[in-house]
């Protein structure tokens, strides 16, 4: 699956035919993103898209050294299932 980086929007971002499905984020910090929101379309539901922008997200904060806030439910209850990627957590919002 095909998921872009759409730096401007700060979001990652799938698109397909059927629909597209996104996760939102907000730079808090120089390293550090809040992972706020993910929102697919019920067209694309069930078939992996959120997993692929979570771990999308995940790469990208990885390969830059940034951390994360995990404020979006979904990528909450992600990492519950990932904690290999517990270390990128952020507990405390940057100014």
């Amino acid at each position: 699956m095909n998921v872009q980086h759409d730096t401007q929007s700060h979001r990652f971002l799938v698109r397909l035919p059927e629909g597209q499905g996104e996760l939102v984020y907000e730079q808090v910090g120089p390293k550090v993103l809040d992972l706020q929101h993910t929102h697919v379309d019920g067209s694309l539901r069930g078939r992996g898209v959120a997993e692929a922008l979570v771990e999308a997200a995940m790469q990208y904060i990885r390969a830059n050294g940034c951390k994360f806030v995990p404020t979006c439910p979904y990528v909450q209850r992600w990492l519950t299932k990932h904690p290999e990627h517990q270390d990128l957590v952020e507990n405390v919002r940057s100014p």
